[in-house]
């Protein structure tokens, strides 16, 4: 049977390396964002057959409308990436005294909250899919950030966020990983460069990539499709990664 593979939160940097890696995988992949007409996501679909979904993470029934058009026209998912960071302008590097509470609300619910509504929805579809080789049903992994580990100054709206993917993660991987679904969270304690037109590997606040001290999504992506396929008897749950030369 093809895996069908389902990443919510489309972009031109861990996202758009996993669809690339996936698809040459031999697998059929969706791919969803509020906004379709990003040319990251437009190359995908016209060179990798990458199919694109609208969709607003953190809306309930958008998210259920998703997986019922994914399941229809390519299949039920067997692997689903949510990949969405969550903040929102204004509300980096913000102290806790000066957060605007309605943006810190924002970033809960693009986050944690989009989080929940995804793994819900993967968890429903997933219960019915039929045990492969290795027993397993299906896998869903979380992208998540070092907030996840450890809560940086100015910054408590996002670490309130993290955390609770986090802790939603945990709670879904032990619910679910007897009943044959790998559940993975996975903080990257990195800034992430993806390649730019011109070829370089950049992040808009730490610069262009030297010498391997950013995590090249390309990478990630590999890691992601590890854990799909790895053996139940050692299904990881949580993965940190971070570049060489990062500080912990």
């Amino acid at each position: 049977m093809t895996d069908v593979a389902l990443i919510v939160g489309g972009g031109p940097g861990i996202s758009a390396s996993c669809a690339r890696l996936f698809a040459s995988s031999g697998m059929r992949v969706a791919i969803a964002a509020r906004t379709l007409d990003k040319p990251v996501l437009e190359t995908l679909e016209r060179e990798h057959g990458v199919r694109r979904f609208a969709c607003d993470a953190a809306d309930a029934s958008a998210v259920g409308l998703l997986f019922d058009r994914v399941a229809r026209e390519l299949g039920a998912p067997t692997l689903v990436v949510h990949n969405i960071d969550g903040r929102v302008q204004g509300i980096f590097r913000k102290g806790i005294a000066e957060a605007d509470p309605n943006l810190a609300l924002a970033t809960i619910q693009n986050g944690a909250f989009s989080a929940f509504l995804v793994g819900q929805q993967a968890a429903r579809r997933m219960r019915e899919n039929a045990p492969n080789a290795n027993g397993a049903r299906g896998t869903i992994i979380f992208t998540n950030a070092s907030a996840a580990l450890k809560g940086f100054p100015q910054s408590g709206a996002f670490a309130m966020a993290c955390h609770a993917k986090a802790g939603l993660a945990q709670s879904m991987a032990r619910e679910l990983m007897p009943q044959g679904i790998h559940v993975a969270n996975v903080p990257i304690d990195a800034a992430i460069g993806w390649t730019r037109e011109d070829g370089a590997r950049a992040h808009w606040l730490a610069g262009t990539a030297v010498d391997d001290n950013m995590a090249d999504p390309d990478r990630i992506a590999e890691l992601y499709l590890q854990l799909h396929r790895q053996h139940r008897s050692t299904w990881a749950f949580e993965v940190v990664l971070r570049p060489w030369l990062e500080k912990w």
